[in-house]
């Protein structure tokens, strides 16, 4: 029972758009199948850069912090990075145009 309360938790969170700050939770491997889909189309189109671009002018700016990886919002056309620095969490966004820092969430 407590197991079908947290997931009806996490769906409902998941479906308004509450939880990750507006970055809707999901199954990880298919979120990043598809922020990957999405970053290459937008690049593919002009609109944005690789996030291996992305990675390597905005991980040197973080070097006491551990990278994890990214998600790609691609109707805001932002990259969100994930550092842990100790046992805090650090989401960086990032313009997928520019490079420009957005927002750094600690």
């Amino acid at each position: 029972m407590k197991h079908l309360l947290a997931s009806c938790l996490a769906a409902s969170l998941a479906l308004t758009g509450l939880a990750g700050g507006g970055f809707a939770v999901v199954d990880a491997h298919a979120q990043s199948r598809g922020d990957q889909k999405s970053a290459r189309a937008e690049m593919q189109a002009g609109r944005g850069m690789r996030i291996s671009d992305i990675e390597r002018r905005i991980v040197p700016q973080f070097p006491d912090a551990k990278y994890l990886g990214f998600e790609y919002d691609s109707r805001a056309g932002v990259y969100r990075l994930k550092f842990m620095r100790g046992t805090r969490v650090i989401w960086v966004d990032v313009d997928a145009q520019t490079a420009r820092i957005l927002r750094v969430q600690r």
